[in-house]
């Protein structure tokens, strides 16, 4: 069994897939960790994520469940950023809507939180890419490869993925972090542990299995460029 934690999950035009996230998520909560929490941030979606969330909820049989509608939309950073701060456990872990790395990966991050030897547990998809299963077209693959090489020299940091949606935080320690963080996009995560590492936090990337879902929000050639960008200004602010 694992203790209490807060499950955040970041929803934007969700609709199709999130009751299916939601059922795996409480299944997995039920025989793990009954105490946890799970918060769906409904960031500004013109769809009908919310009333799937609320019909799925209905069903959490004893989970303690919160659905935060924001609106307008503005990005997956300031979606996280909210669900993290409403959290009320003592270890955060967000991830993905679909899932793309199996809830039951999640010991491999909290369990060292847990047990005090981290503030900062990520996911990570570089360092054992044999648990990747169904991979991104190759220019994605490529494309995360420049990201990551511009990150790394821009910001300093050893890490080889900071993109993968799948984090876990000791909450005592991160908050204070988080009050700092500004970056809406999906330049949030290098903001996320680019302050914890400036901190002095206690951070690992960690390898997880991962799988590739179509039905991604991201913009490959927009949403890459505000990116660099968002971590370019980071540097500098």
């Amino acid at each position: 069994m694992l203790d209490a934690f807060s499950f955040v999950i970041p929803a934007y035009n969700e609709a199709a897939r999130i009751g299916e996230t939601i059922t795996t998520v409480l299944n997995y909560l039920r025989d793990h960790s009954p105490q946890s929490e799970v918060i769906v941030v409904d960031d500004g979606s013109n769809d009908s994520t919310a009333e799937v969330v609320r019909e799925y909820f209905s069903r959490a049989d004893g989970i303690e469940t919160h659905l935060l509608q924001r609106s307008p939309n503005e990005g997956k950073g300031a979606a996280v950023r909210a669900g993290l701060l409403a959290a009320t456990r003592s270890v955060s872990l967000f991830s993905d809507a679909d899932l793309s790395t199996p809830i039951d990966e999640a010991p491999k991050l909290l369990v060292p939180i847990f047990n005090g030897e981290l503030d900062v547990a990520f996911g990570s998809r570089a360092l054992n890419r044999k648990l990747i299963g169904h991979r991104q077209a190759w220019y994605r693959e490529e494309g995360g490869r420049v990201f990551n090489l511009i990150m790394r020299l821009t910001t300093g940091l050893p890490y080889w993925d900071t993109q993968c949606g799948f984090k876990a935080f000791r909450m005592e320690a991160f908050r204070p972090i988080l009050a700092q963080t500004e970056i809406n996009g999906f330049g949030f995560d290098v903001e996320f542990i680019y302050l914890a590492h400036n901190a002095g936090l206690r951070i690992r990337e960690i390898p997880v299995r991962w799988n590739h879902n179509e039905g991604s929000k991201v913009d490959y050639v927009r949403d890459s460029w505000r990116m660099v960008k968002e971590v370019v200004e980071l540097r500098i602010r």
